[in-house]
């Protein structure tokens, strides 16, 4: 359930609730609202209504809440969140773009990328320090080594950070050193990775699972919540079908029905979706107009010699196209998208 108070509710009043709700045997989670402070209310209690917390000074009413995701559900709050990133806003009125390769190489490497992907108008470097492969025989990543030169990559070009995670014993290490935790799909649900996400309290990116349901997504997402880190991004990276001439299926459907069961924002991963260069610019463009709050895009200046995922990878001139194209698609939606140089007419690649 959750506790709707006052718009004129005072500290003490607000602490009392919680107090009470503590006393049922309920976890208070305090949400500020426009205007207002939401408290949701988890637990394994029976909610017999009225509950006695309506009488309490500064409450306005007592809501149950269907949706067995509570935390991440419009019904605790219905405005849109927005979050923040040492000043840059994701679920704002600004597409915020992600991008760089899939994997961290060398420090010469990632930070030609970073400057590159900079220049065209990225406010985000991605890069995998650590990589999740089908195969134990794959590039693994640099781990620490890699987890440096993305902190060195963000002293030189000011962009911010976000890179994967694969375990809780890490965690610590990689918040050190990022922005943005991602959650790969792999690990969607590792609940142990999740929980200690969530107490981390830094900004987490959760990718859909290849064969996760909306809901079970939006499950994943609680783990982290209920842990009272309210600051997650939903990423859409496709997902398994029987379709076999695209890596994945891009579910272009699951942005608006994210963004209407739940207040967090969701971004699009268009190259993990399609495995392929040449679906990047139309699936960004379709993305945002369903309403999605950013890109994660793969950048290499050489992607025929890349480590990983080469044949999704966008050269830094490509990547400037992509974003010049998608620029009148989020005009038209009333949004706006950083647009910098264009690489094909200084150089790029």
């Amino acid at each position: 359930m959750i506790v709707v108070m006052q718009t004129a509710a005072e500290k003490g009043q607000v602490e009392g609730v919680e107090c009470r709700l503590l006393e049922m045997g309920f976890a208070p989670h305090r949400i500020q609202g426009t205007g207002r402070v939401v408290i949701g209310a988890v637990g394994e209690q029976k909610v017999v209504f009225p509950t006695g917390l309506e009488v309490l000074p500064g409450v306005e009413r007592v809501v149950p809440i269907s949706a067995p995701y509570k935390l991440v559900s419009r019904e605790v709050k219905e405005t849109g969140t927005v979050v923040e990133v040492g000043g840059l806003k994701i679920g704002g009125p600004e597409i915020v773009v992600m991008a760089g390769p899939c994997a961290v190489e060398s420090e010469e490497q990632l930070i030609t990328i970073a400057r590159l992907v900079k220049a065209a108008g990225a406010q985000v470097l991605r890069g995998g320090a650590y990589k999740p492969r089908s195969s134990p025989y794959s590039f693994q990543g640099l781990e620490l080594e890699g987890l440096k030169m993305l902190s060195r990559a963000r002293d030189e070009t000011g962009l911010k950070i976000v890179t994967e995670v694969l375990n809780p014993q890490e965690i610590e290490l990689v918040a050190e050193y990022t922005d943005i935790i991602q959650i790969g799909a792999r690990n969607m649900q590792n609940f142990s990775l999740l929980r200690e996400a969530g107490r981390v309290k830094k900004p987490v990116m959760l990718k859909r699972g290849l064969a996760a349901t909306l809901e079970e997504w939006l499950m994943a997402a609680e783990y982290i919540l209920a842990e009272d880190n309210f600051e997650v991004i939903l990423c859409e990276r496709g997902i398994r079908t029987f379709e076999t001439s695209t890596r994945s299926t891009l579910d272009i459907s699951a942005i608006p029905q994210a963004k209407s069961m739940s207040h967090l924002p969701v971004i699009v991963d268009p190259c993990h979706s399609s495995g392929t260069w040449k679906l990047a610019s139309p699936l960004s463009r379709a993305a945002i107009a369903a309403g999605a709050d950013g890109l994660l895009i793969e950048v290499h200046h050489k992607p025929a010699e890349a480590l990983c995922d080469g044949p999704q990878s966008l050269t830094p001139e490509k990547f400037s196209r992509l974003l010049t194209s998608i620029q009148p698609v989020a005009e038209a939606l009333g949004r706006g998208v950083s647009i910098g140089e264009d690489l094909s007419m200084t150089g790029g690649f």
